[in-house]
């Protein structure tokens, strides 16, 4: 008797899916069989939801960084390191807000992309509703290392592309929390230019991902 195995169809959250374009060479189809590894398994854990709910408790109670501050001494032993080094840079960001008064939360939606074969699960950290009416859809990088220009395009351009879905008329912005710094969409970026790149990459995740299974 034969066993048939299950077929697990290729997927990806925007973390790996824009991960994954960061990469070069053979790292990419490592990287694709790892992530179809710990889709087979059901696992992954996120060590940074407590600072994700930190920061946007700092927005909605206008606390000026307090949660953000406290939230430190309140993680696991073994996560400290990792928040010490987030945290300084997302108190400048906070600030950068400006006037806590004139910043709120928006809530946002998930989004569900076709990106050529793959589905990819868009998903901003939180929305924003600033003082002169202006909404952004925030999506936080906590990676050591720098988002590379292939990241923050795909990061943006996703978010942009089911905006109407996620928190209509918003901007898209990707913060690299390490720095502290805010990316936006590149205006001299051509859409169709960038459509046509993720699609040959969402194409060859899929062929790795499906390789991996055979």
């Amino acid at each position: 008797m034969s066993t048939s195995v299950p077929t697990i169809p290729p997927y990806a959250t925007m973390l790996g899916f824009t991960r994954y374009v960061a990469r070069t060479g053979p790292a990419k189809a490592t990287f694709v069989g790892g992530l179809r590894r710990q889709r087979e398994r059901r696992t992954g854990f996120n060590p940074h939801g407590q600072l994700v709910k930190a920061l946007k408790a700092d927005i909605g109670f206008r606390t000026g960084g307090s949660y953000l501050t406290n939230v430190v001494d309140l993680v696991k032993p073994r996560w400290k390191p990792l928040y010490e080094a987030i945290s300084a840079g997302a108190l400048t960001y906070l600030h950068s807000l400006g006037d806590p008064a004139d910043v709120s939360l928006a809530q946002i939606r998930e989004a569900l992309a076709s990106v050529g074969p793959l589905a990819v699960k868009v998903n901003p950290h939180f929305g924003l509703r600033l003082a002169d009416n202006r909404r952004e859809a925030v999506r936080l990088h906590f990676d050591e290392q720098p988002p590379t220009p292939e990241l923050v395009t795909a990061t943006l351009h996703l978010m942009a592309r089911h905006m109407d879905q996620i928190l209509p008329d918003a901007e898209p912005v990707l913060v690299d929390l390490r720095r502290g710094t805010t990316h936006r969409i590149d205006p001299a970026a051509r859409t169709g230019d960038v459509e046509r790149w993720l699609a040959g990459e969402a194409a060859a995740f899929t062929a790795m991902w499906t390789a991996t299974a055979a």
